[in-house]
């Protein structure tokens, strides 16, 4: 049986259509649809080409970088191996999709959210006599916009350098490259979260009752501030981690076995808990993950694919445009230990 893939003429003209990627414009040539109940189901597009050029990328048996540029066609697949590589490194060391309330594309450089108020007479339901008006609760545009940043690492290496190199190796590099960006747009969060967005929306700041000495009183002291909001996400400095770890109430069996099973740990006040090592010392933020922030992102991972398939590598930028806003500002405070 033949397939459609086999035939598909690849240029990189299909890196530069407005509003697609290259995956989905090979996904518009050659739709996944057609190959339900084949062996090639589960593959996407792009995975599909790879299988036509018999390109291993990853495991014991996978090939060299060299494999890429053995055809014009095959060529063009290498910068999408890149972007889908560090892709994976950001994923794998990204922690925002926990904290992060939305994610809104936007196609520029300076982007306007909304707010509201919560709680308060704007957000309760009070009984409404027959004609009366219905209390409203009015969003509202920020008065100052919301600056996206073009975050990246340069990728440097002659195709000399790297082209018997297996791309199983050359991958980790490439996630590592990811990892770097992901701690990057992790610092933006971290700083907007702390210190707004322009608009006036710093968090509220609290401290300890005894400086540098944080107890169980103080967190519980802490979570009851977040009404109506509830802090379910508490990100943490290192030296407040081993704080955390030291209390009393968190030394109970169930939390012990959970951590050393897993590596993850839930407080007692319900919240769950990623050390950064972004923060600075004696600092956690707690925030109510599903009000607090919103991720914008001006673009997906992008890599100049021009000198990628024309000068076989040599130097390539590894970009990513993002920002945050603050949705509502009472859905984080910042705990100063």
């Amino acid at each position: 049986m033949a397939f459609a893939y086999d035939n598909l003429k690849l240029d990189k003209g299909m890196y530069q259509e407005a509003g697609r990627t290259f995956t989905q414009v090979l996904e518009s040539q050659d739709p996944s649809e057609r190959y339900q109940g084949t062996s090639l189901e589960g593959l996407d597009a792009f995975q599909r080409q790879l299988k036509r050029f018999d390109i291993k990328v990853r495991g014991a048996g996978s090939d060299v970088v060299e494999k890429f540029f053995r055809t014009a066609d095959s060529a063009v697949l290498f910068p999408e191996y890149i972007a889908r590589t560090v892709r994976q490194g950001i994923e794998e060391s990204d922690i925002l999709p926990q904290i992060t309330a939305a994610t809104t594309r936007f196609d520029g450089m300076d982007y306007r959210s909304i707010t509201a108020q919560a709680g308060g007479d704007e957000k309760e339901l009070r009984p409404v006599d027959e004609g009366a008006e219905i209390p409203a609760t009015t969003i509202k545009v920020q008065s100052n916009l919301v600056k996206l940043r073009k975050r990246g690492r340069m990728l440097v290496a002659s195709y000399e350098a790297v082209r018997y190199q297996k791309l199983d190796l050359f991958s980790v590099t490439l996630r590592q490259i990811g990892a770097h960006i992901a701690r990057t747009l992790l610092e933006d969060a971290v700083d907007v979260l702390m210190n707004g967005d322009g608009n006036g929306n710093a968090a509220q700041q609290d401290s300890v009752k005894t400086a540098g000495t944080l107890t169980y009183d103080d967190l519980v002291d802490f979570w009851a501030k977040f009404d109506p909001y509830e802090m379910n996400a508490l990100l943490v400095s290192g030296d407040v981690m081993v704080d955390l770890l030291k209390l009393t109430e968190l030394q109970n069996p169930l939390t012990g076995l959970n951590f050393q099973g897993t590596g993850k740990l839930t407080t007692p006040l319900g919240a769950n808990l990623y050390r950064t090592s972004v923060l600075p010392s004696g600092t956690a933020i707690g925030l109510d993950r599903r009000f607090a922030l919103e991720l914008v992102q001006g673009s997906d991972v992008m890599v100049e694919y021009d000198k990628l398939i024309d000068r076989q590598l040599e130097r390539a930028a590894i970009t990513t445009i993002s920002g945050f806003a603050k949705i509502f500002s009472e859905a984080s405070r910042v705990l100063e230990v």
